[in-house]
């Protein structure tokens, strides 16, 4: 049953419009760790010629939302996923094409330990964005929180 659904990268694609548009790709997705990957395209560079930052922040954010439905895909019945707040730094100058690496801030089974018993709760999802060389360009923590349905 499960070669009929479609790949969580496939559900972004399909329900993401940004997704699309900076063509994203995906590598491994599992509950411990989401990889994407953002190719260098002129049409999203920046006025020194690497991934706009806003490029970059959609990369980190849409790795983050990919190991949380890893995560947390069995939940969706009773919660909605939903970002909360975002940080992020820049390192280094990023060039070419980037990769985002998810990892989640607390262990899933806490979390959905607040859930059943009825909290909202709030984890991090950590994000490090690298070039090709491997030099880590930038970071980035997002706050979720699976909001109950009423």
């Amino acid at each position: 049953m499960s070669e009929t659904l479609p790949s969580i990268g496939e559900a972004l694609a399909a329900t993401v419009p940004m997704v699309r548009t900076l063509n994203l790709t995906f590598g491994e997705i599992t509950p411990e760790r989401a990889v994407i990957h953002l190719p260098d395209q002129p049409e999203y560079h920046n006025h020194v010629g690497g991934p706009h930052a806003g490029a970059m922040f959609t990369l980190a954010e849409s790795a983050s939302g990919a190991i949380v439905l890893a995560a947390f895909g069995s939940q969706l019945s009773r919660a909605v996923p939903l970002a909360v707040r975002a940080e992020i730094g820049y390192k280094k100058l990023a060039m070419g094409p980037v990769t985002a690496t998810a990892v989640l801030g607390r262990p899933a089974a806490d979390v959905i330990a607040e859930l059943d018993a009825g909290q909202r709760p709030e984890f991090p999802v950590r994000v490090s964005i690298t070039r090709e060389d491997g030099a880590e360009t930038g970071e980035m923590t997002i706050w979720w929180t699976l909001r109950p349905n009423a």
